[in-house]
């Protein structure tokens, strides 16, 4: 039995790396729809596109612009959609961006650089950053036009160890 919570690592140009862990007991949508993406290679190349100073840092739209994802969305996985997730949205936090209607999340997440309790319970809070806090702090400080950066940071490559164990996002959790 291996009770190991998959591990990442994003490259992020220019800035660094930084090492996360994912919670597939507390949103296994999610966590699955996040490996499923990065073993397809989907977040190569894709930037933060959106960054708020002491709030988050947000990435994961293949048209860099906070409007595009991978064709489908999943369930939200948080409290206000029915769904135990006791995840708080505070500094390293991974969790997914979405749009106004709760199963709207995609492929967009974001990366809490502040602590942010009103978004707890509203968004599906999914892993946490266990190294590299001084990198995703190093991307808010970005200069931005309103929110978008003057340089968007881009994501050379995320990879994730899962210790063997297969985390599958079926069909029947991709909302069309």
């Amino acid at each position: 039995m291996n009770n190991k919570n998959p591990m990442g690592i994003m490259k992020i140009k220019g800035f660094g790396e930084i090492k996360f862990e994912l919670y597939p007991e507390i949103a296994p949508i999610t966590v699955s729809n996040f490996i499923d993406l990065v073993k397809k290679g989907f977040y190569n190349g894709l930037t933060f596109h959106r960054i708020i100073k002491n709030f988050v840092i947000q990435g994961g739209c293949p048209e860099g612009s906070g409007m595009g994802g991978p064709g489908y969305s999943i369930k939200g996985e948080f409290k206000l959609n029915n769904v135990e997730n006791n995840i708080k949205h505070e500094l390293g936090v991974l969790s997914m961006a979405r749009a106004n209607h709760p199963d709207s999340a995609g492929s967009q997440f974001f990366i809490m650089v502040g602590n942010a309790p009103h978004l707890d319970g509203s968004y599906a809070g999914f892993g946490k950053v266990i190294d590299g806090i001084d990198i995703i702090l190093n991307i808010a400080d970005e200069p931005v036009f309103g929110d978008t950066p003057n340089n968007k940071p881009i994501i050379e490559n995320i990879e994730i160890d899962t210790f063997g164990i297969e985390y599958v996002l079926t069909d029947d959790n991709k909302i069309n």
